[in-house]
């Protein structure tokens, strides 16, 4: 995801309101969020939805990775020709 553009991507909420085609427009243009304000405090991103589909699969990445090591840590892993194993044989039965 692009950084802000603290110049062109908060707007407040009454400007997105009256130019919200060609704001929605700039989001996808430069794919990165615009942050709407209300009574002068943020309120709303909008984002791309290419950006936001792309920001999810990083979290749930991240999350399989904590995941991951909460499950080491506890001592449930398995080792590496263990797991090698695993993997080729789910392979040999999905064929």
């Amino acid at each position: 995801m692009k950084n802000i553009d603290l110049s062109e991507d908060i707007r407040s909420l009454s400007e997105f309101r009256a130019n919200t085609s060609s704001l929605i427009e700039q989001v996808k243009n430069t794919r990165r969020p615009l942050v709407i304000t209300q009574h002068g405090k943020s309120s709303a991103v909008v984002m791309d939805v290419r950006e936001y589909e792309s920001l999810m699969d990083k979290l749930e990445l991240l999350q399989d990775i904590q995941t991951a090591e909460t499950q080491i840590e506890a001592g449930r892993g398995i080792s590496d020709s263990d797991a090698k194993k695993q993997v080729l044989n789910k392979l040999a039965v999905n064929k």
